[in-house]
């Protein structure tokens, strides 16, 4: 599979802004840890775009998911591209994508 850049749809980065927010209630340090780890986890589905798992809320082999700590990156493989669509706290039910 021949997978080129990576494009962030608006809500996943509302998404990572969200929860960025949220942790630096506690630490602006810890926060910007972790949207770096986020950014490096999704930077490595170039290398293995089909590494990640299928999801089965949806019939479509092209919507998959990684997981980091208690995080869902939520990601679709389209025209040449990994598109983030979603990062999301995996106890939440997905939402519509």
């Amino acid at each position: 599979m021949d997978i080129k850049r990576i494009r962030w749809a608006p809500g996943a980065i509302a998404d990572l802004e969200d929860i960025c927010e949220f942790i630096s209630r506690d630490s602006e340090h810890y926060a910007a840890l972790f949207a770096k780890r986020i950014i490096a986890v999704v930077e490595s589905i170039l290398d293995f775009p089909l590494a990640g798992r299928a999801l089965a809320e949806y019939e479509d082999e092209s919507i998959r998911e990684k997981i980091f700590k208690n995080y869902r990156i939520v990601y679709r493989l389209k025209d040449g591209c990994v598109e983030i669509v979603a990062i999301c706290n995996s106890a939440k039910p997905l939402k519509d994508i």
